[in-house]
């Protein structure tokens, strides 16, 4: 495999995008090497899915796109990112049992550090933001 792979792909901010979103990632890390029937495979789904669900339901109107990011370093880091124009940054929020919203940071923080891996967010030059999530590539795939 090559020391360096970037695949990105960029969706209309609406709830149809979020599904769509979730292939075209477990599409490219089929092509990299990664089965979609891993554990892996498994919570990078979810933290893709929740990543673009926020970006749908946060960026009130003012991000008409978001763009899903895959970069694979040397067989050894994977990151995954959301990125969109809206300047608000996630907040975390408590996740308290009564409420229907508020857990989608704390489940992708969580899948990350399970794996390996971290959150991080870096502002964009437009003034937007990308949610990242950096796991170690599985060993033996690829």
């Amino acid at each position: 495999m090559a020391d360096h792979q970037e695949s990105s792909f960029t969706l209309p901010t609406e709830p149809a995008s979020v599904s769509i979103a979730r292939r075209y990632v477990l599409d490219v890390l089929a092509e990299w090497g990664l089965p979609a029937d891993t554990g892996t495979a498994d919570s990078l789904r979810l933290i893709v899915s929740e990543l673009a669900t926020n970006a749908v339901q946060h960026t009130f109107g003012q991000s008409p796109t978001f763009t899903v990011e895959l970069r694979l370093d040397r067989d050894e880091q994977l990151r995954v990112g959301v990125t969109d124009s809206h300047p608000r940054w996630p907040q975390r929020l408590p996740a308290a049992v009564q409420q229907d919203n508020g857990r989608g940071m704390v489940i992708i923080r969580s899948l990350a550090a399970e794996a390996g891996g971290r959150l991080k967010v870096t502002p964009t030059e437009s003034g937007g933001k990308t949610v990242w999530i950096g796991i170690p590539w599985p060993v033996g795939v690829a």
